[in-house]
């Protein structure tokens, strides 16, 4: 197995269920990494960056958990040997009650699961 790892890919997405989260666009910060099987494989990184490009630009969604999976399942059907695929996804600009670096959500998922 290899892993292909990209890491800090940075769009603005419209996600959040407040209403202005809804209208004006806010930054995401997207990790990748997909296992994939045999290790001659070349996966096109191009392929995988517009896989997340199309997840995000897709419109309003109201979770950072549904972004990373449906980064993770769409990973998964991009081609037949990646096996597993890991994203990590975070919104910089939460509004709490106190200081906070970024929210950030993990989703794994397996081919065979």
């Amino acid at each position: 197995m290899q892993e292909i790892r990209l890491h800090g890919m940075r769009f603005h997405a419209l996600v959040g269920v407040l209403p202005h989260e809804r209208t004006v666009p806010q930054p995401i910060e997207i990790d990748l990494a997909v296992e994939v099987a045999d290790g001659d494989i070349v996966i096109d990184y191009r392929g995988l960056y517009d896989l997340v490009a199309h997840v995000i630009s897709a419109g309003p969604i109201d979770f950072l958990e549904e972004i990373g999976a449906r980064v993770a399942n769409r990973a998964l059907l991009h081609n037949a040997r990646i096996r597993r695929a890991r994203v990590a996804v975070r919104k910089p600009h939460v509004a709490l009650g106190g200081p906070l670096e970024y929210a950030e959500v993990v989703v794994e998922q397996r081919a065979d699961a």
